[in-house]
């Protein structure tokens, strides 16, 4: 009551902002577990279990000759990283604290910071995880290279930030349909284990089939991804652009709803979770 309040810049807000998100993503990385290397090592744990699971069933199902020339671990973790990447970022966006979640009622926390913290900390242990998984590889196995490494991680970013914006929807509905959400998030994760492409190569299969993915920005990221990994793969039937430019519309549709959510905010939702 007697504190004396000074007015702040436009630049101090935004350091004092960009503080609050490095440490709400700092919270969010131990949430898992209070050590962080524990933490990356469970995410790691689960990356390494996914692409066991796909290198088995390439193994059984015979799929190995429709790979891309070049080294089988980077076309599988090309797809499987780029899958869990986005799954992950669409599933802590949508878990971050809501208008009514108690972390709110502290005067510079809002859903912004919230939601930026959720996407950050994911990305990081996937960078990390992804970074850690390409050493011991190329250390203890054999030694590879990537075409073009810096498209190929933009290429991530555009997954990630695709994960950002369909995080940002689902959070948006999910006051006001909370146990639809939830079903339609799962759903949507379900689905991508298909249709985001990451068992196959969009130029070998036929136009029908293309057709059935072409729709998914996730299917587009990996496909391009894909081309800037192998130095004899170039993708002619995806685009990052229109991934891109699909986030783009999700994630201002999102935040419009995430605002309208924000404002129309009741205590009584928490109850209904």
């Amino acid at each position: 009551m007697f504190q004396q309040r000074t007015r702040k810049t436009r630049l101090q807000s935004a350091i004092a902002m960009c503080e609050l998100i490095f440490h709400s993503t700092a919270h969010n990385i131990r949430k898992s577990h209070n050590n962080a290397i524990l933490s990356i090592v469970n995410n790691l744990v689960r990356v390494a279990i996914m692409m066991a699971v796909f290198y088995a069933m390439f193994a059984i199902l015979g799929l190995r000759r429709t790979a891309i020339r070049g080294d089988f671990l980077l076309f599988m973790l090309s797809g499987v990283f780029i899958y869990m990447t986005h799954v992950k970022t669409v599933s802590s966006v949508m878990g971050s604290d809501g208008p009514s979640s108690p972390m709110m009622k502290h005067a510079p926390m809002n859903t912004v910071i919230a939601l930026a913290a959720s996407a950050l900390s994911t990305l990081y242990l996937q960078v990390l995880t992804l970074l850690l998984i390409l050493f011991v590889y190329h250390v203890a196995v054999r030694p590879y290279e990537i075409y073009e490494p810096a498209a190929a991680f933009a290429c991530i970013l555009t997954a990630w930030f695709y994960g950002i914006a369909v995080g940002v929807c689902f959070l948006a509905l999910k006051p006001w349909f909370p146990e639809f959400t939830g079903i339609a998030a799962q759903l949507y994760t379900r689905a991508n284990m298909i249709a985001s492409g990451k068992m196959f190569v969009a130029n070998q299969i036929t136009p029908q089939m293309r057709n059935l993915f072409d729709w998914n920005p996730l299917y587009h990221s990996i496909d391009q991804a894909r081309g800037h990994t192998f130095i004899n793969y170039n993708p002619h039937f995806s685009s990052l652009e229109y991934a891109l430019s699909v986030a783009v519309a999700l994630f201002c549709l999102g935040m419009i709803g995430e605002f309208y959510t924000r404002r129309h905010a009741s205590l009584s939702w928490n109850a209904r979770r």
